[in-house]
């Protein structure tokens, strides 16, 4: 039996086919990587180095914590502190004098390279800490997991000094976190330094793994008046052919408002300058000032600071003084990761370490992925993937204990934005750098698809940089 169909019932059905159709362009289209759990092992490795050495990384720290990753998402802690540590046989006995002359019972940020001998060169240092009595010394082993053998002290500053030379803590460097490497063209350098007189960097003797003779302290970078800046890191990226300064700037304690910044340069001793073109070389304290982070706030590339996605206190995601990194590029992937210990809210002191991708801008700046690396892979997207409901962090440069928390911000179907302030996308397909604009801050960046640990699910996020050196996270709201 037939039945009659009515116009009325067909314009309503074809009404509803339209809506639901509307209302399907409101949703993401899939992502092609599919992301799982990678089911998070954590260490706390505080001022994390990091090294590639059988087939694996190594990440070196203060008191002589370590631990070690095939991937960057798995990690096994080797050793704790000094007291547990097994890399060198009997550090009591073979660094007593290391510990008696800086008035210490550990090492501090440490740094491990291997030269050309095959051989890995181990620099390490003690500071007496609430003043720059310090020493830095070198010792090396066939493996880099030792035995290390020590090969005495070439450093020393503030009353470690024994020959009676004058030191003034304002014009130089407290001799500590070293972080030795070669330049693109085999040379290798060391750069150092903490507050006091600031960074600087030395020639170092590839044979010996010694500086080169009658540098002294080495030139200044940057610094003087007791700043706080530390952490000093470089990297070299052969796309940009810029070496990257990363730089700490604030103070560890979860209180201290410690967060990332880099400069760049073409050459490793320097110059380095920001975005906006500051020089380095002119980042110093006034006379008779100690830890003006006024002076210090406009300059570097800021990549990462204080943020949580809770929108209501107490917090309890995110990172408190993000700080004292370093970088790596894996050739397998092609990936650039840094490395870097932080506290969170709410947790007091409790430190673990953290690895971020980074990215480049077209400008040649890096910019760091809001979420911890899961395995993801920057991919091809278009509009469709990254409309949605986003939680946005907008980080400023002012060195504050400040939590920077979330804005609302919307993409929608038609690539306009909604935010709580004048707002338009630039959107790009096929991973290209897109431009978010929001108020007066044009940021330059990419999507990328990342595991969101806090709710167990994959989303889309957003990297950008600003014409300050001021980093945007955008990171979508689960759907349920």
């Amino acid at each position: 039996m037939k039945r009659k169909i009515s116009w009325q019932f067909i314009l309503v059905g074809l009404i509803g086919s339209l809506w639901l159709l509307a209302g399907c362009q409101q949703q993401p289209t899939a992502v092609k990587q599919k992301l799982t759990d990678p089911k998070f092992t954590d260490i706390s490795v505080h001022d994390p180095s990091v090294i590639k050495a059988a087939g694996q990384y190594y990440v070196i720290g203060s008191h002589m914590q370590t631990a070690k990753t095939k991937d960057f998402i798995h990690w096994r802690q080797l050793s704790t502190s000094v007291a547990d540590q097994t890399m060198f046989p009997d550090i009591q006995s073979d660094l007593g004098d290391v510990f008696s002359d800086t008035n210490s019972d550990t090492l501090w940020a440490g740094d491990i390279e291997r030269l050309a001998d095959g051989k890995y060169y181990m620099y390490y240092c003690a500071c007496e800490g609430d003043n720059p009595t310090s020493v830095l010394g070198l010792a090396t082993a066939d493996k880099i997991t030792g035995p290390y053998h020590d090969q005495g002290v070439f450093l020393r500053s503030g009353n470690a000094i024994k020959d009676g030379a004058s030191y003034d803590a304002t014009k130089q460097p407290n001799v500590v976190d070293p972080h030795t490497f070669h330049d693109k063209n085999g040379k290798l350098w060391m750069i150092y330094g903490s507050y006091s007189g600031g960074i600087f960097i030395l020639k170092m003797n590839e044979k010996t793994g010694l500086p080169e003779a009658g540098q002294g302290y080495g030139k200044r970078l940057l610094g003087g008046n007791h700043l706080r800046i530390e952490g000093s890191y470089v990297l070299y990226n052969a796309q940009t052919d810029y070496y990257y300064l990363f730089l700490s700037f604030g103070g560890l304690a979860a209180d201290g408002g410690y967060n990332l910044r880099v400069a760049r340069a073409k050459n490793p001793d320097g110059p380095y300058v920001d975005a906006q073109g500051h020089d380095f070389r002119k980042l110093r304290g006034p006379n008779g000032t100690t830890f003006d982070d006024e002076t210090i706030a406009k300059y570097g590339v800021k990549l990462i600071g204080n943020y949580t996605f809770d929108t209501k206190k107490p917090f309890h995601s995110g990172y408190v003084s993000p700080g004292h990194n370093s970088a790596i590029y894996q050739k397998s992937s092609q990936k650039y990761f840094m490395i870097f210990h932080t506290r969170f809210p709410n947790q007091g002191e409790v430190y673990q370490d953290r690895v971020h991708q980074l990215f480049f801008t077209k400008a040649g700046w890096p910019v760091a992925t809001p979420l911890r690396y899961a395995g993801e892979t920057r991919t091809k997207y278009d509009l469709q993937q990254v409309i949605g409901d986003y939680q946005a962090i907008q980080f400023n440069k002012t060195i504050s204990a400040k939590i920077t928390t979330p804005n609302d911000l919307t993409i929608k179907s038609n690539g306009r934005v909604k935010a709580n302030q004048t707002a338009k996308l630039a959107f790009q397909a096929n991973g290209q750098e897109s431009i978010l604009t929001l108020g007066k801050h044009q940021y330059h960046g990419y999507f990328i698809s990342q595991w969101d640990e806090y709710t167990k699910k994959q989303t889309m996020c957003f990297t950008g940089t600003d014409q300050a050196g001021e980093p945007l996270f955008l990171v979508r709201k689960a759907t349920k």
